[in-house]
């Protein structure tokens, strides 16, 4: 899955929320301007070129032009603070924002689909594109291919999923570009055909990137856990703190693009209470400055002593 590019690195301390927010707001702008164009340019071109492909494909661009929307306001929407109703905050609009985008990926997907099926039952309907047909859709290929690479990149700098599912959502686009270009070259060299097969072909591709992101984002509002790798960094940053002498049952969930996290850590049993909670406030501390971490919920347990809220329960006894 294209969330897997924002593993790359477990520590995160160099981009506020506002700077996310900045680089989203930024780059999605440059895609929109793209989308625009490609949209128009697409869909005015693939009607007089008579080229379903081309259309597909602008229609693609499209939703594409929707989905920047959709990231402009969710992006808008999760830096609001936290309040009586989210006292975590608002970060989960961005994953609602994946799931809409998924959701739209699919809907434009099996309309491609059943427009190419419709096609495919009449082939002597399905007539010979112009050539113009072709250069467009080698030029939507080279803009979707660098919007792609610049929002990823951005994506990954600001370690922001919607943006990775924004981007993800761009590759796909130059992918059906390169599609429907064969697709029309077939057509040019003879077999008309090939035009709604290339559309058939998009159409199935981006059915398959709404269905992926779609239920990407659905576990991550049920509370999915980070990856291991993540984890592990988190756990490290505890164990390092002066006076933790372990850390067990660390759970955490996406808060968006943010983590919250829950994790017992273990201190001298000989400590004051208020000595073992300025060590659990340090612990805090350190892991909010160096993970994406919105907020950690410690639990202080005697360090060489058993865990009575862990141990396993007494056997029964026998009667």
């Amino acid at each position: 899955m294209p969330y897997t590019e924002l593993a790359d690195d477990p520590e995160d301390s160099q981009h506020s929320a506002a700077e996310r927010a900045s680089a989203a707001s930024r780059s999605t702008w440059v895609s929109v301007a793209v989308n625009i164009g490609l949209t128009a340019t697409q869909i005015a071109v693939g009607i007089f070129a008579k080229s379903q492909g081309l259309v597909a494909d602008g229609i693609h661009s499209l939703s594409d032009l929707v989905a920047d929307f959709v990231v402009l306001f969710a992006g808008h929407h999760s830096r609001k603070d936290a309040d009586e109703d989210h006292p975590y905050g608002h970060q989960r609009f961005e994953t609602a924002a994946s799931l809409v985008l998924g959701l739209l990926l699919l809907a434009v997907g099996v309309g491609m689909l059943w427009s190419a099926f419709r096609k495919l039952e009449a082939p002597e309907t399905v007539q010979q594109v112009h050539s113009v047909a072709l250069w467009v859709a080698a030029a939507a290929l080279v803009a979707k291919e660098s919007l792609f690479r610049y929002m990823l990149a951005v994506a990954k700098r600001v370690k922001s999923s919607m943006l990775v599912a924004n981007a993800w959502h761009a590759r796909s686009d130059a992918a059906s570009s390169l599609v429907v270009g064969i697709g029309i070259i077939g057509n040019l060299a003879g077999y008309p055909i090939l035009d709604p097969i290339a559309a058939l072909i998009v159409g199935f591709m981006v059915a398959k990137m709404g269905w992926e992101f779609s239920w990407s984002a659905m576990h991550d509002l049920m509370d999915r856990a980070v990856d291991e790798q993540e984890v592990a960094a988190i756990r490290e940053t505890l164990v390092q703190t002066p006076g933790v002498g372990g850390v067990h049952d660390v759970r955490t969930r996406k808060m968006g693009d943010m983590i919250v996290v829950d994790a017992h850590i273990e201190v001298d049993a000989a400590l004051s209470v208020e000595a073992g909670h300025d060590i659990a406030v340090l612990a805090r501390e350190r892991v909010l400055q160096r993970h994406r971490v919105l907020n950690l919920m410690t639990h202080v347990d005697p360090w060489h002593r058993p865990d009575l809220d862990h141990a396993p329960p007494p056997p029964a006894r026998q009667s």
